[in-house]
């Protein structure tokens, strides 16, 4: 690995504030401590501008090079956490019960703060490096909250990079799919209000609960037989709740679950046939059926050619060796995507020694990969802003 110097003399300070940030964890929007600790460090590396609040929470940095040229990169890091118990076992696990970083949020926020310092101390660029600092990408539209506030209005970007970690096990393997890269989403709420009755007198009632299993079902024939076979769409039902005893027929009972989609006219008819298997369902059975969907991500599309510049300024650290230049489309989400809907840029996968799956409450982050990643992002600037 090709770590830069100024990165690689900090992995110790990298180091220490990872693990702080990973045992002091927060939920979307409430990021204030970890927003605090990542403005103390700009100001100390000696960027020229710290602006907060941003998105609520938001932290944005201007870096200028040895010239100030009138192009700008911008990098982009999550903060916030996941509502998990963590069980990892690690020795600076999570102080705040309920709450652990099982994304690995904590370890991208302290690669662009690594890449931070990296390009305060070395300025070897002609331009602005705009570091972005987003909170709330957990669904909860962090990305929307900051462009909302004008984040590209304020501190407009040419291009803008992100990434994430992946825990395949292969530490510094990098990996971009060009084009549509990772799938948008939107979040299912659905009520059913039947009639309650006496569990011994069900012919009474109206079962919300039953009704609420078939629809979970039925929702399934979209995906086989309404979805084209060579179009990808994933609906899943993963919530469902009824009922407070044992002798009584609920009258209400809730849904809750996700589309993923590549292409909006999918998620269109899958909308649509949602809402006609709920409005059939209420007449068939003399129920109220209220659907609710809430589009959280955008399809996350990556420039081409911005991506193999980005696989250029990797190669240089990791190897051409350790890059993956056609990896698979995912069906997951990720709200960097509404960023890159307003500039091209792209964003790429980072392998480390880990292998438990993210989200998982055991989950950890192989600290090798910090100075990596925050090596790929300050070569990425120089890069795209040479002298």
């Amino acid at each position: 690995m090709n770590i830069l110097p100024v990165i690689a003399e900090s992995k110790d300070e990298m180091l220490a504030i990872f693990r702080d940030l990973h045992a002091h964890p927060e939920i979307g929007f409430t990021e204030e401590r970890t927003s605090a600790v990542v403005a103390e460090k700009l100001r100390e590396y000696g960027v020229d501008e710290v602006h907060t609040g941003l998105g609520k929470t938001g932290v944005v940095a201007l870096i200028h090079g040895k010239r100030v040229g009138n192009r700008r990169v911008g990098l982009r890091a999550d903060m916030d956490a996941l509502p998990i118990h963590e069980i990892s076992g690690v020795d600076y696990s999570s102080k705040n019960d309920g709450v652990m970083h099982a994304c690995g949020h904590d370890g991208h926020t302290t690669m662009l703060l690594g890449a931070a310092k990296h390009l305060a101390a070395t300025r070897d660029f002609d331009g602005t490096a705009v570091l972005v600092f987003q909170p709330a990408e957990e669904g909860l539209g962090g990305a929307r909250q900051m462009i909302a506030d004008g984040l590209f209005e304020q501190f407009p970007c040419d291009e803008i990079y992100g990434m994430h970690n992946w825990p395949s096990g292969d530490l510094g393997q990098v990996g971009i799919c060009k084009g549509t890269a990772m799938a948008g989403a939107a979040f299912i709420d659905i009520k059913v209000t039947g009639k309650g009755s006496h569990a011994a007198q069900p012919s009474q009632g109206k079962d919300a609960l039953i009704i609420a299993a078939s629809l979970a079902t039925e929702f399934q024939t979209i995906l086989s037989r309404n979805v084209p076979p060579l179009d990808t769409c994933v609906l899943s039902i993963t919530q469902m709740h009824a009922g407070s005893a044992y002798n009584v027929v609920p009258e209400v009972a809730t849904l809750a679950g996700t589309i993923r989609y590549f292409k909006d006219e999918i998620y269109e008819l899958a909308a649509s046939r949602m809402q006609a298997i709920c409005d059939g369902f209420a007449l068939a059975h003399g129920v109220t059926i209220e659907l609710e969907l809430r589009n959280v991500f955008d399809v996350l599309i990556n420039d081409s050619d911005l991506s193999d510049a980005y696989m250029e300024a990797a190669a240089e650290i990791v190897g051409a060796e350790n890059i993956i230049e056609k990896s698979d489309p995912a069906t997951g989400s990720e709200d960097f995507a509404d960023m890159l809907k307003v500039v091209p840029g792209a964003y790429c996968i980072v392998g480390h020694g880990g292998t438990v799956p993210l989200h998982n409450p055991a989950f950890t982050l192989d600290p090798e990969i910090l100075p990596i990643g925050a090596s790929v992002m300050a070569r990425m600037v120089e890069k795209r802003l040479p002298l």
